[in-house]
């Protein structure tokens, strides 16, 4: 198992990142990628990726974020180091009135033109995508650039079956949290059952959204993906061995990383 988005640059994981990998392993979590959300954060996201071999990042500007000062060469500088695996997250949230969703849309539209320019020089790293209420917003905009559509993930998927056919005959990947374990998501349910098996990942996004049946945990952790990982295979009819062994590889794969094997993995760096 492997958690595929979490922010442990969060000031509730401040000095705990040895820790909360520790823990992880201990669940069976085999390691984990902590989602840059800024210009600034990206840079500490990198210096806690090199610091355990378990741990993996990301350089992009989250929409809600989009409205900051924007330091475009640190994004750059990241995505150079062999720990950053990927850009993001990046994307629209229409669940918000702020940052204006114009705002959003240049900075999104900005950030995609230089990823675009980058991967050109040799930069090629998958895109993890922020969806919230804004399906029928992001999608045209992602069919507009040139990246190949299986290089996407959107991440945190919390909305129903007509959006996850949009997202899948778009050609991405598709990330569920501990929302899809929550009694009142039947419509997060029915998504999970139709997402093909080389397509499906699994994450926290902690520290917000704890899974049952430790959804009473103000602070969501990595070693919680376990619980996550458990409820998909049973809600998709798989046996947990095979549910987690496909999501591995396709993680390996997406993200271009290998992960240290499972004996491995309660080690300390």
């Amino acid at each position: 198992m492997f958690d595929t988005h979490c922010h442990l640059t969060f000031p509730q994981f401040r000095g705990r990142t040895s820790a909360l990998l520790d823990a992880a392993a201990d669940a069976g979590v085999r390691g984990a990628i902590t989602i840059s959300t800024t210009t600034r954060d990206c840079l500490d996201a990198l210096a806690l990726a090199r610091s355990d071999p378990r741990l993996w990042c990301t350089a992009g500007i989250h929409p809600l974020h989009s409205d900051e000062p924007i330091e475009w060469a640190n994004l750059r500088t990241v995505a150079e180091d062999p720990r950053c695996v990927a850009w993001g997250e990046l994307g629209l949230d229409n669940h918000y009135d702020h940052p204006p969703r114009q705002t959003q849309r240049r900075v999104l539209e900005e950030q995609l033109a230089r990823i675009e320019g980058w991967r050109r020089e040799g930069l090629d790293l998958p895109i993890v995508v922020h969806c919230r209420e804004a399906f029928d917003d992001l999608i045209p905009v992602l069919r507009e650039t040139p990246f190949p559509r299986d290089r996407f993930v959107f991440h945190c998927f919390t909305a129903g079956t007509a959006e996850i056919r949009a997202v899948l005959d778009f050609g991405a990947h598709v990330s569920f949290t501990g929302v899809v374990t929550f009694a009142n998501a039947r419509d997060v349910s029915a998504a999970a059952r139709l997402v093909p098996a080389d397509r499906i990942m699994v994450e926290t996004d902690a520290p917000f959204l704890s899974p049952e049946p430790v959804r009473s945990m103000r602070t969501n952790e990595p070693a919680n993906v376990a619980h996550i990982h458990r409820f998909l295979a049973r809600l998709r009819g798989e046996s947990e061995g095979a549910f987690d062994a496909q999501v591995d590889r396709t993680v390996e794969s997406f993200f271009g990383i290998t992960l240290p094997p499972p004996a491995e993995a309660s080690g300390t760096a």
